[in-house]
């Protein structure tokens, strides 16, 4: 691989413009291209080979489910054992590379990346059921995450090399960052490219070493992945691809002795539970182990009587149902003052009423989620919320040939009901009244979580007052709660949302190094 040592300044990839001919041709023979790979099997990659198991992880597409994706081989711990043990030999002789050379292997995994965007959205759009806008979003984060984390190690060594020199009684001072260790990587399903990229393209360009443990629902995608890390360049023992099940591997591995590190994004329940395994100190362990985490969100817009009632609603609506709700960063509440809240209900349920359900590779705005365990979730959500508020839209199951519901809206919730509290992660919107604009701050801020919000006001001393109180990782105002870019809005939230590690931003990597002060006697 060659040494990247100066790259150009980082821009974010462009979105696809799908109302052009062309890009609509070419997703179409991507998803034509694709088609006709499903069904095929994959292996684990221990040790830089691929090995086969008998027990398959089947990925289905969740808008149809006759249609089988792929047959992943299924770890067990004897694998997880092999996979540790070759990640601790790969990190001896990894972390020694220069960071320009790492560096040049995330840029060139990039560029290949960007050669097959649309057979990457296509794999996202049967296996995730994501529309073409949402995989081509997902697409270029996973590209802009590995084209950001390149030129952040490369100004990390340069401060490494550059760092100030104290020089005092003589001596040469400098502070250095360097690589953890073997790190456990679990993304999760509903970023499945760009998520998994981030995560591992920022553990290994540190210098780290990591065992990558996909979401079973996504393990194709995270393969394809794999893949074209390998084809960059990336040896294979570097990363050790490793899908199985989470209380047989994901256990086992965070309390492993030898673990340094857990780099983990899902649900709270499983991040608390990753939490807890890792502070228990297992013999032989030399290290407090570091959890790097991104949680689940219950994130609000609050819109007060000053704000433009039609930007708002749409950005209500936005954020609520992209990609079915299935985002973190996903508007699952929606706080009204009461002057204009009667008008907003009936301009959002009127909004979403009108969005379509259909399939995903048919580009419908409105597609599946995930799978039965979410299905029967969500749905259980919408059974008790005509017991918790009114329902002005949806309510329904979409299809009976894949995991479909009807984008959902209840109104006049109270703010400590469910439906405005628990984390549901999927198309279901809780509206409530608020008395004025800050009891709309108070009541956003009424929840264990603090991910993403947003608000609404042309009053300018009101939305200071928003940015100083609203208790979130990312707030935006007068816009959407979701559609974070990287280097532009890093991502990561407060209290039950994650330990506000801010993926893609500037201080993404420290997380995954560790700093070393040296201390030289001259002459």
């Amino acid at each position: 691989m060659t040494n990247v040592e100066q790259l150009p300044e980082f821009k974010n990839e462009p979105f696809t413009d799908f109302g052009q001919s062309d890009n609509k041709a070419e997703m179409e023979a991507a998803l034509a291209q694709v088609r006709s790979k499903l069904g095929r099997s994959y292996p684990l990659h221990i040790d830089g080979r691929e090995e086969w198991t008998e027990d398959k992880i089947t990925s289905i597409n969740p808008a149809d489910f006759g249609e089988v994706v792929g047959l992943v081989s299924k770890a067990k711990r004897e694998h997880a054992d092999r996979a540790m043990q070759s990640a601790l030999s790969a990190f001896e002789s990894w972390k020694l590379t220069s960071a320009a050379y790492r560096a040049g292997i995330l840029v060139k995994a990039a560029g290949l990346m960007r050669e097959r965007k649309h057979e990457f959205s296509a794999w996202m759009i049967l296996e995730a059921g994501k529309n073409w806008a949402e995989a081509d979003a997902d697409t270029a984060e996973a590209i802009d995450f590995l084209e950001y984390y390149a030129r952040e190690m490369l100004r990390l060594s340069q401060t490494n090399e550059r760092q100030p020199l104290v020089k005092l009684g003589g001596e040469d001072n400098r502070l250095t960052y360097i690589p953890l260790g073997v790190g456990i990587v679990i993304p999760p399903w509903n970023f499945p490219l760009a998520i998994c990229a981030g995560m591992a393209s920022a553990s290994v360009v540190s210098g780290n070493t990591v065992i990558l443990k996909p979401a079973s629902t996504t393990a194709v995608i995270a393969y394809k992945f794999y893949e074209v890390m390998v084809e960059a360049g990336m040896p294979a023992d570097v990363i050790q691809f490793l899908p199985g099940s989470g209380a047989e591997i994901g256990d086992y591995l965070t309390s492993h002795p030898q673990t340094r590190f857990i780099s983990f994004t899902g649900s709270k329940e499983i991040g608390l539970r990753i939490n807890r395994l890792a502070a228990e100190t297992a013999e032989g362990q030399i290290w407090i182990k570091r959890i790097v985490a991104e949680m689940g969100g219950k994130d609000g817009v609050v819109v007060d009587e000053t704000a433009d009632l039609e930007a708002a609603a749409d950005a209500i609506v936005a954020s609520a149902f992209g990609f079915q709700g299935q985002k973190c960063s996903a508007g699952s509440r929606a706080i009204i003052v009461g002057s204009i809240y009667d008008e907003m209900v009936e301009k959002i349920a009127a909004r979403t009423k009108k969005l379509r359900i259909g399939m995903p590779e048919a580009n419908a705005p409105i597609g599946p989620v995930i799978d039965q365990s979410s299905y029967n979730r969500i749905l259980g959500y919408i059974q008790g919320g005509h017991a918790q508020g009114k329902l002005v839209a949806g309510g329904a199951i979409g299809s009976e040939q894949g995991y479909f519901i009807e984008p959902t809206v209840f109104a006049d919730v109270a703010e400590d009901a469910p439906l405005m509290q628990e984390e549901i992660f999927g198309p279901v919107l809780a509206i409530a009244k608020a008395g004025d604009w800050q009891d709309a701050i108070r009541m956003y801020n009424n929840t264990e979580f603090g991910l993403t919000g947003a608000y609404f006001s042309s009053d300018e001393s009101r939305i200071e007052t928003a940015l100083r109180d609203m208790h979130c990782g990312n707030l935006y105002i007068n816009r959407k709660c979701t559609g974070a870019l990287v280097g532009v809005h890093p991502f990561g939230g407060f209290n039950m949302s994650g330990t506000d590690s801010k993926a893609g931003g500037h201080d993404y990597l420290l997380l995954f190094t560790q700093a070393k002060l040296t201390a030289r006697r001259l002459g």
